[in-house]
């Protein structure tokens, strides 16, 4: 969790949301333009339009800024997982126009080549072990909560209250792992396949694991 040093900054108060979205709005730009290593703070406070003192009120470094801006546009990707639709499985027969089978999870990937950089750097061998592990976390409690792990209409999905800490679900973490390793093996050869392909590659896969998790075992 990030500390903010300032004794009267409160995190709630609108002035530090506003500040620190500032921040991390400026170092996610300058990530799309350069590698994190290269980036100072005298590069963020510039782009952010703030001093150095606002900055080392909020952060200790730029990494540590990096992280807390990556964290929090993942909790916001990470939404577009629970709301697979598993309705729509099948792609379509024409390879020159094929129908998104999933938009939803079209969007994930979208997000993510967005942001490859700064994906690939805190996600990749060398990344950082906090947004990792936020990211491993974060995604198996949506798996666990998802429709395309088995809930129905008349089984609605099982409210997390905590997504920090997410029930022992085997088939939700074996998704979480799944969709992630096929998430960071794409950003890290070049994102070479479009978003639209790698949902119609991805989600079949998916819909499989729904299946098994949802079937009873023969006795």
């Amino acid at each position: 969790m990030v500390m903010i040093k300032s004794s009267g900054a409160v995190p709630g108060d609108r002035r530090v949301r506003r500040t620190r979205s500032a921040l991390q709005s400026a170092v996610i730009d300058l990530v799309e333009e350069r590698d994190v290593s290269q980036i100072r703070v005298a590069d963020v406070v510039d782009r952010a339009d703030v001093n150095r003192s606002t900055f080392y009120a909020h952060y200790q470094d730029v990494n540590e800024l990096v992280e807390d801006a990556c964290t929090s546009m993942i909790d916001d990707m990470i939404g577009f997982v629970v709301a697979l639709d598993p309705a729509r499985a099948n792609p379509s027969d024409t390879p020159e126009d094929p129908v998104d089978p999933d938009p939803v999870l079209t969007a994930f990937f979208t997000h993510l080549a967005k942001h490859a950089g700064l994906y690939r750097g805190l996600l990749g061998p060398t990344g950082s072990a906090r947004v990792i592990e936020h990211v491993r976390l974060r995604t198996t409690a949506a798996a666990h909560s998802s429709a395309y792990l088995g809930a129905t209409a008349d089984i609605p999905p099982p409210d997390i209250a905590d997504p920090s800490d997410p029930p022992h679900d085997v088939p939700a973490a074996f998704a979480a792992g799944a969709l992630l390793g096929v998430a960071v093996d794409w950003l890290q050869r070049g994102c070479p396949r479009t978003p639209l392909e790698m949902t119609i590659l991805t989600k079949p896969l998916l819909l499989a694991l729904s299946t098994a998790a949802c079937t009873p075992p023969v006795p």
